[in-house]
């Protein structure tokens, strides 16, 4: 289960102003934000290694072996790699745990990792030559390469997968506030709001109307809604974005057929829009994203952060609070 992200920052929020110790713009708290939760995230391994070594309880909820893992499950994830052998893994690749094969007509079958000297040894042994059933693979240079060659597909890796970046996202309200736009970051989506400034071309029409989820045609993508006001000189004078759909891309053209906005007579050609960078979530501040991490990382992601705000606005004694609360937790944790 994920942490709000809205939540979380409203926390920090409230602490640094009842304090009176400043303020953290919105950019800050993501930049921050997002590398608190990776250094979290990546302090999961080494945790584990540590309670490996140590004898655990068999009560349950007190195995922090079991709890661990737990956390880190948040990440795990399943997907094939690209390209043909040699494979190229994902992106968001953080550790690699096992690889698969399922073959047309065959049951999935687990493929070996093995270093370049043996995998070379084993290629050359005719009693050891990996085989569709036994596969071995060497992974170098984010590649898989799989043996025999004649897997060319149906390769899955198991992995951990990288945490995404956090973000609040927002818009700016009438008097400069920031506004949370409480709406899932997708990069291709299309800005909730006004979008007027990207018409491209308007046509005359003698009806003053407004005419809510209009038709229209073209674009890469698909869900976005609009909302179109035809004013006193028939023409198009306001377009909203009231959903953002996805799959859209720059200079993507969305065309409104205008016999939607009345009789004629109708000059310029269709109403039409163009999409710019600044007109999707990739350019703009819209949309959320939470933390990814367990639920129960939510009052260390405050504490941390807190410790980071301390550092931006310069406050000795923020750092020196939020490291002792830190430091307590993880000996509370690990003793």
């Amino acid at each position: 289960m994920a942490i709000s992200v809205d939540t979380v920052y409203k926390t920090v929020l409230l602490i640094l102003n009842n304090e009176q110790r400043g303020y953290m713009t919105p950019d800050e708290f993501n930049k921050i934000g997002s590398q608190v939760q990776r250094q979290i995230f990546e302090a999961y391994f080494e945790d584990l290694n540590q309670q490996l070594r140590i004898p655990q309880s068999d009560v349950e909820y007190s195995d922090r072996v079991a709890i661990t893992d737990e956390k880190i499950a948040e990440f795990k994830t399943e997907s094939q790699p690209t390209g043909t052998n040699p494979f190229t893994v994902p992106t968001d690749l953080y550790r690699l745990g096992s690889a698969t094969s399922q073959q047309p007509g065959r049951s999935i079958a687990e493929i070996q990792r093995v270093g370049r000297a043996d995998y070379y040894n084993l290629i050359k042994s005719p009693l050891t030559a990996p085989s569709l059933t036994h596969p071995i693979y060497l992974y170098e240079n984010d590649q898989l390469i799989v043996s025999p060659s004649s897997i060319g597909k149906g390769v899955y890796l198991q992995y951990v997968k990288k945490p995404d970046e956090i973000r609040w996202g927002y818009t700016v309200g009438g008097v400069g506030q920031y506004v949370f736009t409480d709406y899932d970051y997708v990069a291709t989506a299309i800005n909730i709001g006004d979008i007027t400034s990207s018409i491209s071309s308007n046509f005359t029409n003698g009806a003053t109307l407004s005419v809510d989820n209009a038709l229209y045609t073209g674009g890469s993508g698909t869900g976005a809604e609009f909302n179109v006001t035809i004013n006193a000189s028939g023409q198009a004078g306001a377009i909203t974005v009231v959903n953002q759909g996805s799959g859209y891309a720059v200079d993507d053209v969305i065309t409104f057929p205008s016999l939607q906005f009345g009789p004629g007579p109708f000059g310029g050609g269709p109403l039409t829009i163009t999409l710019t960078s600044a007109d999707l979530f990739s350019g703009s501040q819209q949309g959320k994203v939470d933390f990814e991490l367990h639920n129960s990382e939510r009052t260390e992601v405050i504490l941390r952060i807190l410790l980071y705000s301390g550092i931006v606005i310069r406050d000795p004694q923020i750092v020196q609070v939020a490291a002792q609360k830190i430091q307590q937790e993880e000996v509370n944790e690990k003793s």
